[in-house]
């Protein structure tokens, strides 16, 4: 299946269309899904000197990876109240760093491997649509003294300077955080997987496996693979192969669009080049592209079809921040899948012995994904347990056909708590 039209596959590098696996191989590690887990596990462990086989059952980074808002910033997707809440403050602590452990990889990868036009802008501000100083003080506080990471904090009449808008009342600034282009990014870490040796194949969809023995047979439409450990790196579209993992996944769909070139009427209204998020359930987030577009996503849903006015819904949540906006034309919408877990915290660990999982990142995997995917390739080359910390959010079943009902459910009640928290500042 080719890739969706998006922003990043009409701005995408010349990239290599890898084969489909059509004969039997053996390999050291054997990872199926090559979107940014599995990318970065397989570029891991390659340096580790294991040999790699990656099975795509579409294209390389077809799925949320290669389509998101290219946000790449520190924590996970429960936040860090879910994580003290069940490793206590201290462990909470060594988990954050993980995080920022993974956007440095990022970072890192972009600058030493030379990959090209992945165009990483740094800096994320985070707005909220309600008045209340005092809690983003706190918050900033907080992070600062119990997780030693420092963000700035953004009175009213500093985010003024930032956004031509009344929506927004304070903020922070997250200087550690970037953005940048997903796509391009796993184009390039393929490339560089192949150059080192790694074997991709895409439209090689794992049907079905035998995981009993010490050596893991997969089987694909038309070939085979032999390996002594396998890691699912399956996200939001993932098949039903691996039954255990996907049992334990919320398929989540948020939406993404982006504006014709908008020239200095876009710089007139976002004074900023840094990514922007809110602080809503289903927060709005966007960032300049293209020196002069609005990249703009939100909204979820535990549908998975794609509404027939995805443009204009996202373009009414784009004219209530900005109505200056009113008129301008959107040129692009696409929707992806993320996966999430009940506790909302990444899949990161063992499933049984040679078989291993680096999912449930939530939207949040430009960061997640890549830690992930070290502490994966860590633990089968024996070099640390790391992974043991995400024991605490270990497999829990999604609920079976009530799960999306109730994700949604859940959604819709804090959408309500968002409107009247809004609501009443703005009466205030």
């Amino acid at each position: 299946m080719p890739y969706p039209d998006t922003f990043y596959t009409r701005s995408a590098i010349k990239h290599t269309n890898y084969p489909t696996l059509t004969t039997t191989v053996e390999t050291d590690v054997c990872i199926i899904g090559a979107g940014l887990a599995g990318l970065s596990c397989a570029l891991e462990l390659l340096n580790k000197g294991k040999s790699v086989v990656l099975l795509e059952s579409q294209k390389i980074a077809w799925g949320a990876s290669g389509r998101n808002g290219g946000f790449v910033s520190s924590g996970f997707a429960g936040g860090q109240d879910i994580v003290e809440n069940r490793l206590g403050l201290q462990s909470a602590k060594k988990v954050f760093d993980l995080s920022l452990e993974g956007i440095e990889m990022v970072r890192s990868n972009i600058t030493e491997l030379n990959l090209k036009d992945v165009n990483p802008s740094p800096g994320m501000l985070s707005v909220i649509r309600y008045n209340d100083p005092d809690g983003m003080k706190r918050y900033c506080d907080k992070m600062a003294n119990s997780y030693d990471h420092h963000i700035d904090f953004l009175s009213q009449k500093d985010v003024k300077a930032h956004f031509q808008t009344e929506r927004y009342y304070q903020g922070n600034f997250d200087s550690k955080a970037f953005h940048f282009h997903p796509l391009n990014y796993c184009l390039g870490l393929a490339e560089k997987i192949h150059a080192r040796g790694g074997h991709l194949f895409e439209n090689s969809e794992a049907i079905s496996m035998e995981l009993e023995a010490p050596i893991k047979k997969i089987k694909t439409p038309q070939g085979r693979v032999k390996a002594k450990d396998i890691v699912f790196c399956g996200g939001g579209y993932a098949g039903n192969v691996f039954d255990k993992v996907r049992r334990s996944l919320l398929p989540i769909s948020t939406y993404v669009v982006v504006t014709e070139k908008l020239g200095n009427q876009l710089h007139d209204l976002i004074k900023t080049k840094a990514a922007i998020l809110d602080d809503r359930l289903a927060s709005d987030y966007y960032r300049i592209v293209d020196q002069d577009r609005l990249l703009w996503g939100g909204r979820i849903t535990t549908r998975t079809s794609e509404p027939k006015q995805l443009a204009q819904l996202l373009k009414q949540d784009m004219v209530n921040v900005y109505p200056e906006l009113q008129d301008v034309k959107v040129e692009m919408a696409w929707s992806g899948q993320m996966a999430y877990a009940r506790h909302k915290m990444p899949y990161i660990g063992a499933v049984k012995p040679g078989v291993w999982a680096c999912t449930a990142f939530g939207g949040h995997g430009m960061n997640t994904a890549p830690i992930g995917g070290r502490l994966i390739s860590e633990a089968i080359t024996q070099q640390s347990d790391r992974y043991k910390i995400f024991k605490a959010f270990d497999f829990q079943w999604n609920g079976g056909f009530l799960g999306p009902l109730a994700a949604q459910s859940v959604y819709l009640s804090m959408k309500a708590v968002d409107w009247w928290r809004e609501t009443r500042s703005r009466n205030a």
